[in-house]
């Protein structure tokens, strides 16, 4: 609730700030295309399809954590001028919901841009979830939300074609005279995303092993769906605590030792310590896979991008899959 209200708050102070802002023009007096998206994913694809032709804008911070972003005034004057607002969606983008009852725009969620698979609690994983802590009322308010969905949609790069092809087709009604580029853009992008999923493919056929150990929090459920692959974590995609239980080590320990598992993965951001603790007690070797959620400065200055990290993942399958 505090959530929302901060958000409201700020959306009135942005709309008051709006009325006293023009229109930003190009050189040729026509509007420039310009696309807000709130996480690198989103952010990325969109410089994919849409080129040149629009200015790309992130809000989420390169190294902050997207699941307690919070958007200030500017953000939100920013989201009401844009041509198009490209976000995520789900419970970590819960103020964007409130935006969007208040505000007549032109959105697209790429959570809406596939078929959503519900969050995951398998055997092991460490069973803590902030609304556990709260009171009665609050829980009863979440059953009636209904399932909670896992956000990470583009974690199969299936998914980011679709997602893309959602985006270009939205991108060719706003801006019908850039409809050639945007379909060229796509065209090749999608290409190499289907090179980038043919290459997953092979690592899982040719691998030994069908499992992987995430030493972490776990946001890669469409990737391991898409591909076939079983997986034991010691956290959800979007949990809040990241100190594991002894009891969710002591699992983890037993099923890279009993499954000769010979790599953990960490993710992003991760302190890594419980992927440390795991390799000093089996031997195994812990990895990176990047979930891709968000970048360092450093990463996103020098133009990193998503097909960069995800071939980096490919090849940190190939050897966690032996």
């Amino acid at each position: 609730m505090k959530r929302m209200l901060c958000a409201l708050l700020l959306l009135a102070l942005a709309l008051s700030l709006a009325a006293c802002r023009t229109e930003d023009t190009t050189e040729n007096g026509q509007r420039e295309i310009e696309i807000v998206t709130t996480v690198f994913p989103a952010y990325d694809f969109a410089r994919q399809i849409a080129g040149e032709r629009a200015s790309v804008l992130l809000l989420v911070p390169p190294g902050a954590e997207s699941h307690s972003f919070e958007p200030t005034a500017k953000d939100l004057l920013r989201i009401q001028s844009c041509t198009l607002f490209f976000c995520n969606g789900g419970e970590s983008e819960a103020w964007v919901e409130e935006l969007l009852e208040d505000q007549e725009l032109e959105t697209l969620v790429m959570l809406d841009c596939v078929e959503a698979l519900e969050e995951e609690h398998k055997e092991g994983m460490q069973q803590i979830r902030e609304h556990e802590h709260e009171d009665h009322d609050h829980e009863d308010h979440e059953e009636e939300e209904g399932p909670e969905y896992d956000e990470h949609v583009w974690t199969s790069p299936v998914n980011a074609i679709c997602i893309c092809e959602a985006l270009c087709q939205r991108l060719c009604e706003l801006d019908p005279e850039g409809a050639d580029l945007y379909r060229a853009n796509l065209a090749v992008y999608r290409a190499e995303l289907e090179r980038l999923d043919a290459a997953f493919r092979q690592v899982v056929e040719q691998g030994s092993l069908g499992t992987v150990v995430f030493a972490d929090r776990f946001p890669v459920r469409y990737f391991v769906e898409e591909y076939g692959l079983d997986y034991f974590a010691a956290f959800p995609g979007c949990a809040d605590d990241t100190e594991p239980s002894a009891r969710t080590v002591a699992f983890l320990i037993d099923k890279v030792r009993q499954e000769g598992i010979p790599a953990v993965f960490y993710i992003e951001f991760s302190n890594e310590k419980m992927a440390d603790v795991i390799c000093e007690d089996t031997g195994c070797r812990k990895l990176l896979f990047h979930s891709c959620h968000n970048v360092t400065k450093e990463e996103l200055e020098g133009g990193v991008s998503y097909l960069q990290l995800m071939w980096g993942n490919v090849d940190a399958l190939k050897e966690a899959l032996g």
